[in-house]
Formats: structure tokens, sequence, C-alpha cells
């Protein structure tokens, strides 16, 4: 398998969203409104251009990354810019194949180029050890409420600049969107079935789980 991994450009626009749904249907809730995070993520201020990357194989969408700045704040005043990637989609035919991942060790290593001290994201674990995320307590940080959810993950470039300060996060408020909008957005695209499923419940209970 030959996965070619590029920019994306406008003319991919529609065909990253429909790939998002397609990856996201029904996994956290019946639905999903991924597809229109990435469509608003877009024109943001803090969307981060040079790192919205799509995969292809045979010529064919597969898998797309997208980046927003976040920073982290101390209890001095001191900040750091950070990042933040997601929604990782990978269109429900090539999943488990490696794509996600090499997405996501592509853009690590375009942005350990700009002296970025960590990636923060919210994710399953399990699904991100194994590109070296920790969790976010191993540096003190935490949510702006002081609560260190199991799900903050954070992949450490520059550890001296972390190390030694308790430290809140925060990210984008792209991702804060009208959900009446998205339902709208929605509508545009082709009917699917809204349902539940087993990983909407593991998502509600690691959603909802900190580190004590």
């Amino acid at each position: 398998m030959n996965i070619i991994i590029r920019p994306e450009m406008e003319t991919d626009h529609r065909g990253v969203e429909e790939l998002t749904r397609a990856a996201f249907w029904n996994l956290y809730t019946p639905g999903c409104d991924e597809h229109y995070l990435v469509h608003v993520m877009r024109t943001h201020p803090d969307f981060i251009r040079s790192l919205d990357l799509v995969a292809e194989i045979d010529g064919k969408l597969a898998g797309n990354i997208m980046y927003t700045r976040s920073f982290l704040r101390s209890a001095d005043g001191e900040q750091r810019e950070t990042v933040t990637f997601g929604p990782v989609s990978v269109h429900p035919d090539h999943q488990r194949k490696g794509i996600g991942s090499a997405l996501i060790r592509h853009t690590v290593a375009l942005v350990q180029q700009q002296h970025i001290p960590a990636i923060i994201i919210y994710g399953n674990p399990s699904n991100y050890v194994s590109l070296g995320f920790v969790g976010a307590k191993r540096f003190n940080i935490s949510t702006p409420d002081g609560s260190y959810p199991s799900a903050m993950l954070v992949l450490p470039l520059r550890e001296e600049l972390l190390t030694g300060r308790q430290w809140t996060f925060h990210e984008s408020s792209v991702f804060s969107f009208d959900k009446q909008e998205a339902e709208a957005f929605d509508a545009g695209f082709p009917p699917m079935v809204r349902q539940h499923a087993p990983s909407q419940e593991l998502f509600s209970i690691l959603s909802r789980s900190t580190v004590q």
C-alpha cells in the first residue's frame, strides 16, 4: 500500500468533510459533528494551515489531520505556545492500516522544526501512548478548573520548557461551536442512520474520568 501525504487543497474540502463524517459517524455519539468542525476550523484564526494534511491511496482521499494553536499558562503568568491536532480522520475502508499514525508522525516532525514544546490533545490513551504521548499530569498540566482528565495527553518535544511549573491548558475556541449550526450543516450530506453504539459509552466514561 502506497500512502501519499500532502497538503490539503481547496478542491479536497468536501471530500475531507465526507471522509471525516464517515470516520466518526456513531463513534462518540449518535451521528457526529466532526465534519462541521473541519469545515469551520479552516477559517478560524487558530488554524495552522501548514499542518493541514491529507493521505491518499491510489489517488483517493483516505485520511486527514488538522492542527490548531493552543497554549499553556502557569500560575505565575508564564505562557507557552503549544499545538493541538484533531480531528484525525481515516475513512472506514482504510482504518487499522497505519494511516492515522503516519499522519501524526509526519506532522510531529514538522512541529519539532518549529521549536514548540509540546503537542497536547484529548484522546483515548490506548490510541496514542505508542506514539509517545503521556498523561498530562506527568507535567502538572491541568484544565483551567484544576482537574486532570484521563484523556488529556501530552507529547513532550522540549521537556525543559514544561518542567518545574504548574500549568493550565487552553485549547482553541473553535471547539466550542454551535451544535444547531452543526446539525444544519449535516443536513447538506446524504442521510445516515443515527444509532447508539458501545463505543459511545466507552467515550462517555473516558471523557468524565480524571487522574487523581
